[in-house]
């Protein structure tokens, strides 16, 4: 789902649907098409990267966002407790080894 901006007309056969509501003829819904549960959690995860971690390489880019995803499909809103979180977290590290080396 998405608005009505150019850059996503051209979207392809990788997607099963694409719905679009107009935000610039003032259309947020359009039955279960919206763009709200994207804009929200971007909402969330810039104020995390300017309020936080202030900078972040673009090597890592992809862990920041795995990190604010789990945030966001975990969170108090949806009904899970911080013990819940605990053990959801928990369970993601399960045949992972955490290792130093450089990265770039």
């Amino acid at each position: 789902m998405t608005d009505d901006a150019g850059q996503y007309f051209h979207i392809g056969p990788e997607f099963d649907k694409h719905d679009v509501v107009c935000h610039s003829k003032g259309e947020y819904v359009r039955g279960n098409a919206h763009t709200n549960t994207a804009e929200s959690f971007f909402s969330v995860f810039k104020r995390g990267m300017y309020g936080a971690y202030q900078h972040v390489s673009s090597h890592h880019l992809h862990r920041y966002t795995a990190e604010f995803d789990f945030r966001f499909n975990y969170r108090s809103k949806l009904g899970y407790t911080d013990f819940q979180r605990a053990i959801a977290a928990l369970k993601g590290i399960v045949g992972k080894r955490l290792t130093y080396r450089r990265t770039y």
